[in-house]
């Protein structure tokens, strides 16, 4: 396992080498969860291309530092990871805050990505009264008491039914996440609106989101592909929030797909 102190916060994290010529893939989790979500497309991307991904502060094996965050201190955490690692011109795949990191990465350092993977995401999740109910029941109940709902939305009727293992081990990832790291990201998302930043957004982009995501639904990711100049839109069939874990296969087509009509060479910045 690996490790780095960032500011005073341990971040667990996992570097996988490949081809020096190839650009690194940066995989971003979302809220409620740890990084293994990206297994199912890792092991199909990983020798092709050097891979980097990370728990956030105040999920899996990283710390919760101070919370509640604002969103540029999850977007610090991973400028200073590459930073660490020698890492420019990566391609930053985020789902859902992860996504919102990955756009916020770029607008505080596009020296750093080469492109990004937006997925099951928008420039804006949710609202502050909605955000605030949510902060409340987990700090008063635990996160156990919105499992059932978050599972609605993460996955698929088809999944719930065919697919129990995995849901449950699902569940087991979020329930077990800190109540501090959980919340903390939850006031993040809350006040974050990259609206402007995405508009900004001047590097190849792929919006990705499944066609059954009740948290970021399609015409949301959709709204946000609109505004980013250039982005593309792809929809993911039988999936909800998390197509990474419940439809793998697609997604590597649609990333490795993208990454095959990337620009060769490395972007100049003026």
């Amino acid at each position: 396992m690996q490790f780095i102190e960032i500011g005073g916060v341990t971040l667990h994290y996992q570097l996988i080498g490949g081809p020096a010529h190839k650009p690194v893939i940066v995989f971003v989790n979302s809220l409620g969860t740890d990084f293994r979500i990206w297994r199912d497309v890792i092991v199909h991307l990983a020798g092709d291309f050097p891979i980097v991904t990370y728990d956030k502060r105040g999920h899996g094996l990283s710390d919760v530092g101070e919370a509640p965050y604002a969103m540029e201190d999850h977007v610090g955490d991973l400028e200073a990871l590459l930073d660490h690692l020698n890492v420019k011109n990566a391609i930053i795949c985020g789902l859902s805050v992860g996504g919102m990191i990955a756009q916020g990465l770029y607008a505080q350092r596009p020296d750093l990505v080469r492109a990004l993977i937006l997925c099951d995401t928008a420039h804006k999740i949710g609202t502050v009264d909605g955000w605030n109910a949510r902060i409340a029941t987990v700090e008063k109940d635990g996160i156990a008491a919105i499992s059932d709902g978050v599972m609605k939305v993460w996955f698929t009727p088809a999944f719930h039914a065919n697919r129990k293992a995995e849901l449950d081990g699902c569940r087991n990832m979020l329930t077990r996440q800190t109540v501090a790291g959980y919340a903390g990201t939850c006031a993040a998302l809350r006040d974050a609106d990259y609206t402007e930043v995405a508009a900004n957004i001047a590097v190849p982009t792929l919006c990705i989101v499944g066609d059954q995501d009740g948290s970021t639904p399609p015409e949301l990711v959709r709204t946000t592909a609109e505004l980013i100049p250039g982005a593309r839109f792809e929809v993911i069939e039988n999936a909800g929030h998390i197509p990474c874990v419940e439809q793998p296969a697609a997604l590597i087509e649609l990333i490795r797909n993208f990454l095959a009509e990337l620009p060769s060479g490395e972007r100049h910045h003026g």
